[in-house]
């Protein structure tokens, strides 16, 4: 790792599409720095500019947006520079090497954090009720869509879930269609809550939603719930409400 204290500073200046063994020089490069342990290095790419061959890149001019400079980077131990150098000369076939002297005064770097250790996952199953709501996306309730209004009165109720569904086309008992449609933003597509909870909770939320409802249909049925608890890390409760469905 690099250490405070006096340090070189290699900067080579190369081109995007200068080739090395079939892939791109600064790609070579980077992977040979790797391999060597250098501390780090950087790849800076120009908006235009011009070498020794006289020519301007810039990619306002297509044919030449591929040949825009590039810049990589490195700062190394003195002694380690000298090591790499000599391969660095035979690989810059075509640009331009540049050393200096330089000082390194802060090295930090975070410590990547672990992550707690995890208990095996927990399977849990039992029996419960699935609720269904169906209504029309636009009923209201007192000023508010109702869908949006039964989740909050569920939430109040304290039940584990619920999740909203929007059709694309349907039709209920008045045997009317609705579907959408791209020429009208007043819409009235069929909409459907969904909740999974225990009977005891199940049947007083039932009633709550029945009170709201105008116009619609609520279904309940039994279901048997399988549930994968993902283990959580060591100090941390784990939630064991019924999911959403």
């Amino acid at each position: 790792m690099l250490s405070k204290g006096t340090a070189k500073k290699v900067t080579i200046y190369l081109n995007e599409d200068t080739q090395h063994h079939l892939s791109p020089l600064y790609e070579s490069i980077l992977t040979f720095l790797v391999h060597k342990g250098v501390s780090g290095a950087t790849v800076t790419r120009a908006l235009a500019g011009f070498g020794a061959h006289g020519v301007v890149h810039t990619p306002k001019i297509e044919v030449l947006a591929d040949h825009l400079p590039l810049r990589l980077e490195f700062i190394e131990s003195a002694q380690k520079v000298d090591e790499l150098l000599p391969t660095l000369y035979d690989m810059v076939t075509d640009g331009l090497i540049e050393v200096q002297d330089t000082t390194v005064v802060k090295v930090a770097m975070k410590e990547k954090s672990r992550p707690a250790p995890r208990a095996p996952h927990e399977r849990r199953a039992g029996k419960a009720k699935l609720m269904r709501i169906f209504m029309g996306e636009a009923d209201r309730w007192n000023g508010e869509p109702l869908y949006d209004a039964i989740v909050k009165r569920l939430r109040m109720l304290d039940i584990s879930g619920a999740t909203v569904y929007r059709g694309i086309l349907g039709y209920g008992a008045k045997g009317h269609t609705r579907k959408q449609n791209l020429l009208h933003t007043n819409r009235d597509l069929p909409v459907m809550i969904a909740v999974v909870e225990t009977e005891e909770k199940l049947i007083p939320a039932a009633e709550a939603v029945e009170e709201m409802i105008q116009d619609g249909l609520i279904v309940v049925s039994d279901v048997d719930i399988v549930r994968l608890v993902h283990a959580q890390p060591a100090g941390e409760a784990a939630d064991a409400k019924l999911p959403a469905r």
